[in-house]
């Protein structure tokens, strides 16, 4: 029996008998147009399934048009038909105009409008940044430039052991780059990071924050906020060499359109040493004074005295460490952006000229067990003033999907706690503390 070949309808059903018993000759134009007028029917025309004759008939009788007629199936067996293509070409010509009209008439769906964060990053990406782009954009360029520069000079000092750099991103827009080095030669724990948090602000937040700003709306109950800032620590292996923080950053609030209406800088860098050696103390503050004397020869003193109030340990009695310059806040009542962002770019630029030559003096020193002891005991202070009065700290904590990580790498390697340890008399631990009690002038 031969093979049965698939009906094409729009070969027609005469075609396809043509083709089922093999014969190679049109359909009559008569039976075509019979055929056609069946097909106009609404509905499908099924038709049995018939059995090819196998015969051997003459080439003459090959040519007659006249279809054989097959003997019928003993078993009629059911056949689905297929509609025919008029009628198929009209349902898909009426469901092609409703979807086109549906098209035009209905309401347009909006897709959610980009964020501040979105749109800042094809700013940066299609524009670049420059000196007419937002103080924001500028601030982030500015940090993670000098990011790089701090964390290249400080693996020059100890090049075996490599930072490790985590890139990290925030959910609600933002991230940062964290560059930390453990173990090291020079450093038991060196991090040097930038962060950048995009985010709402709450109403408690808000109204805090109204007691220093005042261009803040007091009658919103949210508002979009922005935080740039880059925060560097560095802990010696030598109990000779101090540790040292720096932190500078700018915040700003924003209504929905990015549009800033309130914004300040903050920030400022001390040293924390375990034995107190007078020259490094005067370099480190001199240095930091040059910086503060090119704007305005009122913000030494003046942030020296802050730095000393705010790293302050109550339940001490001490300060953490001998002081350098702390501020915070400082917005269009006291210079004006301009200014400022420029005050704070040569404060950062005075930190590797103040430090690199005192930790390049102390790395190599030689020193003891005692010495050991006494550097982490006071490491023990570093981390109490930390986690209990820094608000640096507790800002970052606080923020939703903070890279906890990232904020506690302030943190030592390793501190001590000893139980009612006291210095002896006249020892170099005991002029450290006394100094600590009592904060001197140093230029």
């Amino acid at each position: 029996m031969a093979a049965r070949i698939p009906s094409f309808q729009w070969v027609g059903r005469a075609v396809h008998r043509d083709l089922l018993y093999k014969r190679t000759t049109l359909p009559s134009r008569p039976r075509l147009l019979r055929f056609l007028a069946t097909a106009k029917s609404p509905k499908p025309r099924p038709y049995e399934h018939e059995k090819p004759l196998i015969s051997s008939r003459s080439k003459s009788s090959q040519n007659d048009r006249s279809l054989p007629t097959a003997p019928r199936l003993q078993q009629k067996r059911e056949y689905k038909g297929v509609y025919a293509p008029y009628w198929r070409l009209s349902i898909g010509v009426v469901l092609i105009g409703s979807i086109v009209y549906s098209m035009f008439t209905s309401p347009l769906q909006l897709t959610e409008a980009p964020s501040i964060a979105d749109r800042d990053t094809i700013s940066k990406r299609e524009s670049g940044v420059t000196e007419k782009s937002p103080m924001r954009l500028r601030m982030e360029a500015f940090i993670k430039e000098k990011q790089k520069e701090i964390v290249a000079a400080l693996q020059q000092l100890d090049p075996a052991h490599q930072f490790r750099t985590d890139t990290w991103t925030r959910p609600a827009g933002g991230g940062g780059i964290s560059c930390v080095q453990q173990d090291g030669e020079v450093f038991e724990k060196a991090g040097v990071n930038t962060s950048i948090v995009y985010g709402t602000l709450p109403r408690s937040a808000i109204e805090k924050m109204r007691v220093n700003h005042k261009a803040i709306d007091p009658d919103v109950d949210s508002l979009e906020f922005f935080a740039a800032g880059l925060s560097l620590v560095l802990h010696p292996q030598n109990p000779n060499a101090p540790t040292v923080h720096l932190n500078y950053r700018y915040f700003e609030t924003m209504d929905k359109d990015g549009k800033c209406n309130a914004w300040w800088f903050g920030g400022g860098t001390d040293l924390t040493p375990s034995y107190l050696y007078d020259e490094d103390a005067i370099h480190f503050h001199r240095c930091i004074k040059d910086a503060c004397d090119k704007h305005d020869r009122g913000y030494y003193p003046r942030f020296k005295q802050w730095c000393d109030n705010y790293f302050y340990i109550p339940h001490r009695q001490e300060s953490r460490g001998i002081g350098g310059i702390f501020f915070d806040d400082l917005d269009v009542e006291e210079k004006d952006q301009e200014q400022l962002f420029s005050f704070v770019k040569d404060c950062l630029v005075s930190f590797l000229p103040g430090y690199l030559p005192i930790i390049m003096k102390r790395k190599d020193m030689p020193y003891g067990e005692k010495e050991k002891q006494w550097q982490q005991l006071r490491r023990g202070r570093y981390v109490e003033f930390n986690l209990v009065h820094d608000r640096g700290t507790s800002f970052g904590l606080n923020t939703p999907s903070a890279r906890v990580e990232s904020i506690l790498m302030s943190l030592p390697l390793t501190a001590r706690w000893m139980y009612m340890h006291e210095a002896e008399k006249g020892s170099r631990e005991e002029r450290i503390t006394s100094v600590l009690k009592q904060p001197l002038e140093w230029v």
